[in-house]
């Protein structure tokens, strides 16, 4: 399941960068669960050709993402999000959340 995820975060991110005819089929295996013999049908070539591309489409999609680091930077934002969202939850923490969601805030500042 994990890869999945990572996958669909990868694609929603980068996906746009691959040629329309990749993003169908890297569409299809990712986001529409299709399995590769339904693919390599319903687009006409064989099952291999369809395993090649989405493995190929992955590495690009990797390949972007260790040049650009956007999902590391969205995962990390959200997980910063998250915590200043339970810190201010918590009742009768108050001020001795403030320092804690201040660095958090200075934090995600930084990323922008």
């Amino acid at each position: 399941m994990e890869k999945i995820y990572q996958q669909a975060l990868l694609y929603d991110f980068y996906g746009e960068l691959l040629t329309e005819h990749q993003r169908g089929i890297y569409e299809d295996a990712v986001c529409n669960d299709l399995s590769l013999g339904e693919i390599a049908q319903d687009r006409g070539i064989s099952r291999q050709g369809v395993h090649d591309l989405i493995r190929r489409c992955d590495r690009l999609l990797l390949g972007y993402e260790s040049k650009l680091r956007l999902v590391e930077k969205f995962v990390n934002a959200r997980e910063k999000v998250a915590k200043i969202l339970e810190l201010t939850r918590e009742p009768g923490q108050g001020a001795d959340s403030l320092p804690e969601i201040h660095r958090l805030a200075e934090e995600l500042l930084e990323q922008l």
